[in-house]
This record gives structure tokens, sequence and C-alpha cells, in this order.
């Protein structure tokens, strides 16, 4: 007989399934007070959709946006206006970054499909002088502190759901169409593994099973 709790969670899937959310978008606004309020050019790395690659040329008087999916960037193009300052690529994010330091760089929800040093070692190459890097983050759940976080997180994700779709079952947003994969490393090893290659990095747990990571170049 399947136990109570195992019947909830089933539920409780089922529900989130019928009234889908970006949980990374929701950080998009986040992300935006992180930055200057203008800047040169932007790099979006694992860019998917385009969302938060079209919201950052509201700073950026040039945006790339760059994923390695070549579906899910062509969906990006569609969903862009000619005359917006952003361009996509479908290239590999350790070695088909286009070339240049870029002002801002942003990269939510990607990094754990890349080898995490290596990949902040390539963001840092490519930030200039006095520039921003922001990620938005998947750990692999280990402590306490991650299981009560995801524990207050799911009653929340279910009624955001319920909101955003008022109410209706609904398709998932096109930017929950891109290919994914679970996080492998745990937070801990995250808060390592970035202060060894970003000194002084900024990372903090969040809601929706979420971490961020802010790191300023001197």
């Amino acid at each position: 007989m399947t136990s109570l709790p195992h019947r909830v969670l089933r539920a409780l899937d089922r529900f989130n399934a019928a009234h889908p959310w970006d949980h990374n978008a929701h950080y998009h606004r986040w992300i935006l007070r992180q930055l200057p309020g203008h800047c040169h050019t932007a790099l979006d790395v694992g860019s998917g959709s385009g969302d938060l690659a079209r919201l950052l040329t509201t700073r950026a008087d040039e945006v790339h946006g760059v994923d390695s999916d070549p579906t899910i960037t062509a969906r990006a193009r569609e969903l862009t206006a000619p005359a917006t300052p952003v361009t996509f690529t479908a290239q590999d994010a350790l070695t088909g970054l286009p070339a240049g330091a870029y002002d801002v760089i942003t990269c939510v929800a990607a990094i754990h499909h890349l080898p995490f040093a290596e990949a902040l070692t390539v963001f840092r190459r490519h930030l200039a002088p006095g520039g921003t890097l922001v990620l938005v983050g998947l750990s692999r759940p280990t402590t306490p502190a991650d299981y009560l976080l995801g524990a207050a997180a799911s009653p929340l994700n279910a009624a955001i759901g319920w909101l955003k779709n008022k109410g209706r079952t609904a398709p998932r947003p096109v930017s929950m169409t891109a290919p994914t994969r679970p996080a492998d490393m745990s937070f801990p090893d995250i808060v390592r593994g970035a202060r060894a290659v970003l000194p002084g990095a900024r990372v903090r747990r969040r809601l929706f099973w979420r971490y961020t990571l802010v790191w300023r170049h001197p």
C-alpha cells in the first residue's frame, strides 16, 4: 500500500504539472537589481528561449545569448523582435563564447550542465574589469538547511502556480521546454568552489530550489 506522504507528494507533483510556472524567471528582476543602471555589453550563458537576454537589453546596448541547444536557440530568435539589440547563437559555453570582454555576464540554471570550476574560470576571463557576474543555479540538497528551505518552498510553489495560471491548467512556458538535468553538486561544495575561483563571491541559498552567486571583477 502506498504511504500517505507518498500519495501527497504524487498529488502535489500532478498539481504543479497542471499549473506550471518558471522558477528561473522569478529571479530575472532580482538579477537586474544586481546590475549597473547602464552598460555597453552583456552576455547571457544558457539563454534558452531568450527571456532574460531580452530583458537585459533594458540595461545594455548589446546583448549576446549563448545556448548549446540549437532548437531552443532558434525559438529565442523567433520570439525576439528584429529591432531588439540581442543576438542568439548555439554554441558550447566553454569554447564558443563570443570574443571580447563583457560588462555583465549572467547564467541562469545552466552552470550545473558544465564543469563548475572550468565554467567560472571562462566567465571570469570574459568579464571586463569592474564587470558583474550573476548566476542563479541549482544544487543537490544534502544539508538540513537545504531540506527545510525545500519544504518551505513546496506549498508556496503550488500557490504561485495556481495564482499565475488563474486556477486553470496550462501548458509549460516555452522557457521550460529546454533540456534539463538534475544538479550534482551540493551547496557547500558550490560555495567552496566558487570562492576558490572568484574570491569574494557572494553565494546565497534561495527559495524554489535555487542559489545565487554575485561577483564583481576588481
